[in-house]
């Protein structure tokens, strides 16, 4: 009984389908198909139905399965027992939202460069629905995320929560302010053009469900992609922005932007790290514990 057939039968019993097997195990779908055929004629039964939905186990596929899964594990066993320590080779992609990019990239870096020294990374900056996809597509192996993915493929857990708030430059927060003593509304906010991150992102969404929420849907938003270019978007005068609290911190100590008193109080951004379930290096989920680990401990 082969092995590369024990693995090809449980990818495809995880996976529900020959082609998501065989992109996870860098194989083609005919040579999945014919180790499940040599296998199921090895033992003379049955294990998988197929059909234009995908594979099914049927009542033996259902009985080995958990034995395929004990050998399997074995075999990974007896391999990080037996092998030689060495440094992991190879590539490996991290998908990272922009703000955590824009707070954390290079010290993150440099950290998975300590613990992986051979490995060479490939970054991707981008907005954290787009990750998530990628992640799914197999076009990732890690991604570091706003929001909790809900995809039943991917494993998560939390890096940090961080605040936002309504930040402007002086001149144009002293205008907003002017006939004010108390916090402002969204109404006299709105007064003046709001920046915000790109359409559909999640802080792009809670600022229209606030919007909607006090009837200012036809309020004046500009979206942009990067915190390189809100901030200093923001300190031009160009518009009240929302961000979060850790990135602004610098803009506000050098006087550059005011902090806002605003009345709605926006909910924080919550950050994630994603990985596969069904990545079988590990890789991914190192790097995740690493860079939780860095942003718990550092002070911004």
């Amino acid at each position: 009984m082969q092995l590369k057939n024990i693995h090809s039968f449980v990818k495809v019993a995880q996976l529900g389908s020959f082609h998501a097997a065989a992109k996870a195990l860098h194989s083609s779908q005919p040579a999945i198909s014919a180790r499940i055929n040599s296998l199921e004629n090895e033992l003379g039964v049955q294990l998988l139905e197929r059909d234009s939905s995908g594979a099914r186990l049927t009542a033996r596929g259902g009985q080995l399965l958990p034995l395929a899964q004990k050998m399997v594990a074995l075999e990974q066993e007896i391999k990080a027992q037996l092998k030689d320590v060495q440094p992991e080779k190879g590539n490996l992609r991290v998908g990272i939202a922009d703000t955590l990019a824009h707070l954390w990239l290079p010290e993150l870096l440099a950290s998975w460069q300590g613990r992986l020294p051979l490995m060479a990374f490939e970054i991707s900056v981008d907005a954290s629905a787009s990750l998530g996809h990628q992640l799914l597509q197999h076009q990732l192996d890690l991604a570091l995320v706003v929001g909790e993915p809900q995809a039943p493929e991917l494993h998560s857990q939390a890096l940090v929560e961080y605040e936002q708030c309504w930040v402007a430059a002086p001149a144009l927060a002293a205008e907003l302010q002017a006939s004010h003593s108390g916090p402002l509304s969204l109404a006299e906010l709105s007064q003046q053009p709001l920046l915000s991150f790109p359409a559909n992102s999640q802080p792009w969404l809670q600022l229209q469900q606030s919007l909607g929420a006090a009837q200012l849907e036809e309020a004046q938003v500009h979206c942009c992609g990067t915190v390189a270019s809100l901030l200093p978007m923001a300190e031009q005068g160009l518009g009240s922005a929302l961000l979060p609290a850790p990135v602004v911190a610098s803009a506000l100590a050098s006087g550059s932007l005011q902090r806002l008193e605003v009345d709605t109080q926006a909910s924080p951004l919550r950050f994630y790290s994603a990985w596969r379930r069904d990545d079988e290096r590990k890789l991914a989920q190192l790097l995740a514990e690493v860079s939780g680990q860095i942003i718990a401990n550092a002070t911004i």
